[in-house]
């Protein structure tokens, strides 16, 4: 194939990119119907057309527009958020620990997050539960929770990026980090409820459960305060990632200052999972599965891989909440049951095609 001879772009090149655009364009429109769909489906199933029309400012219907705005629109949209900031968080960490490992499970800021709500709860005593008309519980502070839950991770990033700064930034010194830092929090956890009460002990797990149920508007303003600066952070930095992808001396090589990249990256990375971990609990396996099934669809180019893979946590957050919501109705499962259900044996089967 001819190399951009004369300045002119090969006709082959420019098909490769117009069906990597039409991928990301097919993303945009599934997540629209999505959307459209979960805001649609529930207890009270409102028609498409009336959800466009709610959404459009024209509601006819006071009641359905009160369903649509203030229940099932936010828990929609902390989905979609959720799903794209741990979709790119993950696909960050691959590419800058070079490693398809790389999420924020395995480097221990999930635990960390869990770990912060078990302190608030046992030693802050924010967990003393009440329980509603339906049967519900409800932690009485969850933003003394949240915030910290929010301060260990951040914890854990800022001990992760100083462990690399002292020992040198390389993937193995990062993923190790992450690995003891997964343990020791796992470990704390463990002995918080080892001593809890049944009311402390209740409390500790139901944060655990990811549940998009929990963000309301305010939430879902703070949540997109971080995720977008975030994903045009990474974004911004696709070509450092795809010169990392070819190694450190060749990222040296073409000017990339690759320890400044992994280091601010990774920070980012952890402050974005912290966000959403913190107000919607732990949700597995998307930072890990959404990245690889991208990467199959669209290669691994991160100018294509980023959006891909921001376009596809939202979108699959997004169903799985929806399926989660209506699988055993009227109960509702937390979604990060569905999650790791379905994102366990999605990428088993990534990796025994991958060896093939």
């Amino acid at each position: 194939m001819p190399h951009f001879e004369d300045g002119v772009i090969p006709a082959e090149y420019s098909a490769y990119i117009s069906r990597k655009t039409l991928l990301l364009i097919g993303l945009v429109g599934l997540s629209g119907l999505l959307l459209v769909t979960a805001v649609s489906l529930g207890a009270v199933r409102i028609p498409l057309a009336d959800v466009l029309r709610t959404l459009l400012g024209q509601a006819d219907n006071t009641r359905l527009a009160l369903i649509i705005w203030n229940i099932r629109l936010p828990q929609a949209l902390a989905a979609i958020l959720a799903g794209i900031g741990l979709a790119v968080a993950g696909a960050a960490m691959q590419s800058i620990l070079r490693n398809p490992l790389g999420s924020p499970f395995t480097l221990g800021v999930s635990q960390a997050g869990a770990f912060g709500a078990a302190f608030s709860v046992m030693v802050l005593g924010s967990g003393i539960m009440q329980s509603a008309n339906a049967g519900a519980v409800t932690i009485l502070n969850p933003w003394l929770t949240t915030a910290c839950a929010f301060a260990f991770c951040l914890l854990a990033a800022l001990v992760i990026v100083a462990v690399a700064r002292l020992r040198g930034t390389t993937p193995e010194v990062m993923v190790l980090a992450g690995v003891a830092l997964g343990s020791l929090f796992t470990a704390g956890t463990m002995l918080l409820q080892y001593f809890a009460d049944d009311v402390q002990l209740a409390a500790m797990v139901f944060w655990t459960f990811g549940d998009t149920a929990r963000a309301g508007w305010r939430e879902i303003g703070i949540m997109a305060g971080v995720v977008v600066p975030a994903m045009v952070f990474f974004i911004a930095n696709r070509w450092n990632y795809n010169a990392i992808d070819a190694g450190d001396e060749t990222a040296h090589g073409l000017g990339v200052l690759v320890e400044r990249v992994r280091l601010t990256g990774m920070l980012a990375a952890c402050v974005l999972t912290a966000t959403v971990v913190s107000f919607l609990g732990i949700i597995g396996f998307v930072g890990l599965v959404c990245p690889h099934i991208a990467r199959r669809m669209i290669g691994d180019d991160h100018c294509f891989l980023l959006p891909a893979s921001c376009l596809l946590g939202g979108a699959l957050l997004l169903a799985a909440d929806t399926a989660a919501r209506l699988a055993l109705a009227p109960h509702v499962l937390p979604v990060s049951v569905l999650t790791a259900f379905l994102g366990a044996p999605t990428f088993l089967f990534l990796l025994v095609r991958g060896r093939r």
